[in-house]
């Protein structure tokens, strides 16, 4: 059987924030996640979950920037240069965002959630519940990711 050469995904909702301008970075933002009316049901038992992952498409970067294959990290000069898949750049060839955040209520088809680093109207692709399985016990990040929580 042959590789796919191509994937067309549809969005199951969109990203709404109070503001267009927030620091996506802002673990703290509260957002919500309007999922289409017609999925409503997909939803049932979701609320039972503390944590959701988001996978969201990064609508807002540009096609030349897909093309980007090193990046310092967060645009710190001071961290050395990197390929895409080693960092959490939105310069990536598919610009898929995967985000753990708490879910703090559901109302028929919308999530209100903390932590998400999608803008508003940020497509959203799916939702998966986490569970104890999602964890890595040693886990492991190099020395230049623990700078970044660091001024430059």
């Amino acid at each position: 059987m042959p590789y796919v050469k191509e994937a067309k995904l549809k969005p199951i909702g969109y990203v709404k924030r109070a503001s267009k301008h927030e620091d996506v970075e802002d673990g703290s933002l509260v957002s919500r996640i309007v999922i289409d009316g017609k999925l409503t049901r997909a939803l049932e038992g979701i609320e039972d979950f503390s944590h959701i992952f988001i996978v969201f498409y990064m609508h807002q970067v540009l096609k030349e920037e897909t093309r980007i294959l090193k990046v310092h990290p967060r645009g710190r000069k001071d961290l050395p240069l990197l390929g895409v898949f080693a960092t959490r750049t939105a310069f990536r060839p598919n610009p898929i965002g995967l985000t753990l955040v708490e879910l703090l209520e559901r109302k028929g088809n919308v999530l209100t959630v903390r932590g998400l680093d999608a803008y508003d109207g940020t497509p959203v692709l799916d939702l998966k519940p986490f569970n104890h399985r999602d964890m890595a016990v040693d886990a492991k990040v190099p020395e230049w990711h623990k700078k970044l929580e660091e001024k430059p």
